[in-house]
């Protein structure tokens, strides 16, 4: 069984290689996107609107003009919104945003961290910019100088302000933007309406290039977040990221949300399911790329963290945006575990170390009943090479293979030993790692939480790599302490585990690092415990058997 946990315990930490290497590169390389919901045929891909001009184009007169009054801003102008949660910066120029600080978190500055990508004035597309079939209509009202009915909103206490953009020509063009702002949420209404030649059409919101402004120094030390888009449609939710785009597989139909996220923060807008498609665009100018998320019929916008608690808040299965992976079940029930613990020990470190006690706590009969097996194997151990040594040709002889196998489960039974009592209990909590794990690297409470000493971000691998080489020191003495019922060869092979491990953990976060540390820190005193509770059996059988 030696040989079957090892090789669990290998494929396990392969995966987190694998997704090390799919998550953490920068290269694009290419792999299958996962299947999507809703998915339709391809379509021709509408142009993205041009870079806007200083001044805006009429757009083609393609019928009488209608009897609409022309709308118009003087020229360009800002208007800042100011909450306790963020500032937002827009443009009357397509009504437009230019930024949006949030004020909670920084960058590695120091700064307020900003949302909007400054690869938007690079591209010249901003936030919000409008996308319909016609590239120059686009164009038209991308670039035209909205009427603001304000050009700044100070908002505090709770209190609500709204803006609205509006722009209108003789030819029959209409547009109106609406937004609606709340002090102390990342959320807002957003109303948009459109007219082309006097008819109303139905336009669709940009969000891009991409999101946040991530750095290359930054990225090398964190563990995973590739920017990409995540769709909720029906029951099913798909995360693609920016690498593993494909043309055929970027529309999807009767969306509930679709946001544009990054590891920790998102732009998500919530629809109306019935009458909205998205479509994640890839732009190619002069061989640079730039990515898309373009949504119709938004009702509302999150722009902001991807936090439990206020995604959980906004309600329609957002915190669904949160990629926790495969145990996605698991590690939400460890989060809200660790979550009330932070709340009495407001540390994220000491609270990954009691709830990694609690674990322990929680699988300590299995870990027991698991060691109890492995002792027993280990005390089979000579009749088991007495039976091996009698049937010397079994691996030629295929009945005297089925005898030695006969012989060898009678010999359990005897026993009462069960050959798999080792190894399946700790199968057992290799979804609760890989749930670790996974809250570990996408939850935003560790972004940024110092532990103490050295270890200041706990999102973030150990600088100085200390408990990394802890880790392995105590996974060595565990694994001599440990009983088993391997051959020296065996034995040998698992003790450079330990090595490994400690390699493959050399670049994962301090706080994963610190849950592993805390957890053989706990198997070293509970297997001192077993041993000696083992010990004083077999010295209270033997003496038994010397008064006989």
């Amino acid at each position: 069984m030696e040989k079957r946990l090892l090789l669990a315990i290998v494929l396990s930490f392969l995966i987190l290689i694998g997704y090390q290497a799919l998550f953490v590169k920068q290269e694009p390389t290419p792999a299958q996107a996962p299947e999507q919901p809703a998915k339709v045929q391809p379509q021709p891909e509408t142009p993205l609107p041009k870079k806007a001009p200083a001044q805006a184009k009429e757009a083609p007169q393609t019928k009488e003009p209608e009897d609409f009054e022309p709308i118009s801003g003087e020229g360009e102008e800002e208007i800042v919104i100011e909450t306790s949660r963020y500032r937002a910066v827009w443009s009357n120029q397509g009504a437009v945003l230019k930024s949006w600080r949030l004020k909670d978190y920084k960058d590695a500055e120091g700064e307020n961290l900003e949302i909007v990508s400054h690869q938007a004035e690079t591209r010249g597309i901003f936030p919000f910019a409008l996308r319909t079939d016609d590239p120059d209509f686009d164009q038209a009202i991308n670039s035209a100088f909205f009427k603001t009915s304000q050009s700044k909103l100070d908002l505090t206490s709770d209190q609500s302000g709204t803006i609205l953009f509006q722009y209108a020509d003789e030819l029959g063009t209409r547009v109106e933007k609406t937004f609606t702002f709340r002090d102390g949420l990342y959320d807002f209404d957003l109303r948009v309406r459109a007219w082309k030649s006097g008819q109303e059409i139905e336009p669709s919101v940009l969000w891009g290039p991409s999101i946040g402004n991530p750095k290359p120094e930054d990225q090398k030390g964190r563990f995973g977040g590739n920017p990409g888009i995540a769709v909720k449609a029906g029951d099913s939710t798909v995360h693609v990221d920016e690498r593993k785009y494909k043309p055929e597989q970027s529309l999807f139909t009767f969306v509930d949300w679709a946001g544009y996220v990054d590891q920790y923060f998102t732009a998500l807008f919530l629809t109306s399911p019935q009458k909205t498609s998205v479509q994640f665009i890839k732009d190619i100018i002069e061989e640079q790329s730039y990515f898309y998320l373009s949504v119709n019929n938004t009702d509302r916008v999150y722009i902001g963290p991807k936090q439990y608690d206020s995604l959980q808040e906004l309600g329609h299965g957002t915190t669904k945006v949160i990629k926790y992976g495969f145990f996605g079940f698991i590690a939400e029930i460890l989060y809200l575990a660790i979550k009330q613990i932070h709340n009495i020990i407001p540390n994220w470190g000491l609270s990954i170390i009691l709830l990694t006690i609690l674990i322990k706590i929680i699988f300590f009969p299995l870990t027991y009943q698991s060691t109890k097996s492995m002792a027993k194997m280990q005390e089979l151990q000579p009749k088991m090479k007495a039976i091996r040594a009698k049937y010397k040709k079994a691996k030629q002889d295929i009945a005297q293979r089925r005898k030695m196998n006969e012989e060898t489960m009678k010999l359990y039974k005897e026993h009462g030993v069960n050959p798999a009592g080792g190894c399946l209990p700790m199968l057992i909590q290799l979804p609760v790692f890989w749930g670790f794990f996974r809250l570990l690297i996408v939850s935003i409470e560790f972004r940024h939480s110092p532990f103490m000493l050295w270890i200041t971000d706990l999102s973030v691998r150990d600088p100085f790599y200390v408990t990394p080489i802890l880790m392995g020191i105590t996974q060595f003495i565990s694994q001599k302490m440990t009983p088993t019922s391997a051959d020296p060869t065996q034995q040998r092979m698992m003790l450079i585990m330990p090595v490994i491990m400690t390699i493959f953990f050399m670049n994962f976060p301090s706080g994963l690092v610190l849950y592993w540390l805390t957890n053989n820190i706990l198997q070293i005193g509970q297997q001192y415990i077993m041993n000696r509770i083992s010990q004083k059996k077999k010295r209270e059988v033997h003496g038994k058997k010397r008064k006989k």
